[in-house]
């Protein structure tokens, strides 16, 4: 009986010691995304899906938040709070050459990109009502430009300021999350929001389908194209009209835009890095066909609008594959 008791024990005590040793051996990594209404948040959940499915082969479990978006996530990869973020291609920019949030901390040197994902236009929803068909309507206006800590929020400044508007004189600026601009339009508490976002977005179509009349409004102009030739993270856009129906767009609308990307510190192993790059790209066709907005993605493109080093986990992989020497 006692023999039985000690037999017992020790399978029990051993059992224990593999799972935790199994557990010891896993990696755990998080992806920081954005709102859920946007399309970085079904991104890193399809990433982290794709690295999953091959726990036993990789070692890895990752997981997803939802975050402020890019300069939240690219601070949060730099203080180790995250291995991995979705960012836009300038903030990743800004963040490697030391300019807007990052100019009192300096250049952020251990920034390394991965790979760059669908291209994102600066989108500017405007209530019918308003008046606002075009950005240089908004003076007067109540206007959302985006919370702290994203991405779109500087992209609406800058666009203000290459138009001559001042966001602290000739508007009403709100910093909300875009998640919740399309209730606030709707409700009539703002007169048009800002939403640096690849289409169609889920946040727009929800802007355009409620009872106030609501139309997507053209970003451009000369001071648009001295903007564009100023920074080279920003791109001219087309925003088909077709994508909305609910919005009273009859034409595609003008405005630029920029990347979206993923970035992770040059403190991640390789290993991981490596494990994150393989797996999208050998599932490239499966990965395509999780959103509309990567409908013109090519494995190319997706070395495109970097400008951090690239993460040597991620060089191993494209450099097997024949994407760089």
């Amino acid at each position: 009986m006692r023999k039985g008791l000690f037999f017992s024990i020790a399978l029990v005590a051993a059992m224990m010691m593999s799972l935790s040793t199994a557990q010891a051996r896993t990696k755990f990594v998080t992806i920081g995304t954005g709102g859920i209404t946007g399309v970085y948040y079904p991104t890193g959940g399809a990433i982290a899906k794709m690295v999953n499915k091959k726990k036993k082969e990789y070692g890895i479990r990752a997981t997803v938040e939802s975050t402020g978006g890019s300069v939240f996530n690219i601070n949060a990869v730099m203080n180790g709070d995250l291995e991995f973020g979705i960012a836009q291609s300038d903030r990743q920019y800004q963040a490697v050459h030391g300019l807007a949030e990052w100019k009192d901390k300096g250049p952020q040197k251990d920034l390394r990109a991965v790979f760059s994902i669908h291209p994102e236009s600066v989108t500017l929803v405007a209530a019918v009502d308003s008046g606002v068909k075009k950005i240089q309507d908004l003076k007067g206006k109540k206007v959302n430009i985006g919370n702290p800590g994203s991405g779109q929020r500087q992209n609406a400044i800058d666009a203000l300021e290459a138009v001559g508007i001042d966001i602290n004189k000739d508007i009403q600026a709100e910093s909300i999350k875009a998640s919740e601009a399309a209730s606030l339009l709707q409700d009539g508490r703002i007169d048009a929001f800002f939403y640096t976002v690849g289409h169609p977005s889920g946040a727009i179509k929800e802007a355009t389908s409620g009872a106030r009349k609501v139309r997507i409004a053209d970003v451009a102009g000369p001071g648009i194209d001295k903007l564009l030739a100023k920074y080279p993270y920003y791109a001219k856009a087309i925003i088909p009209h077709k994508l909305y129906p609910g919005a009273k767009n009859d034409k595609d609308v003008q405005t630029f835009g920029v990347k979206a990307t993923l970035v992770t510190s040059a403190k991640v192993p390789d290993d991981v890095v490596y494990a994150i790059t393989k797996e999208v790209f050998d599932n490239f066709d499966a990965f395509k066909k999780l959103h509309p907005a990567y409908g013109t993605l090519t494995k190319e493109k997706m070395l495109q609008g970097l400008s951090a080093p690239i993460h040597p986990g991620a060089l191993k992989y494209y450099k097997e594959v024949g994407l760089m020497k």
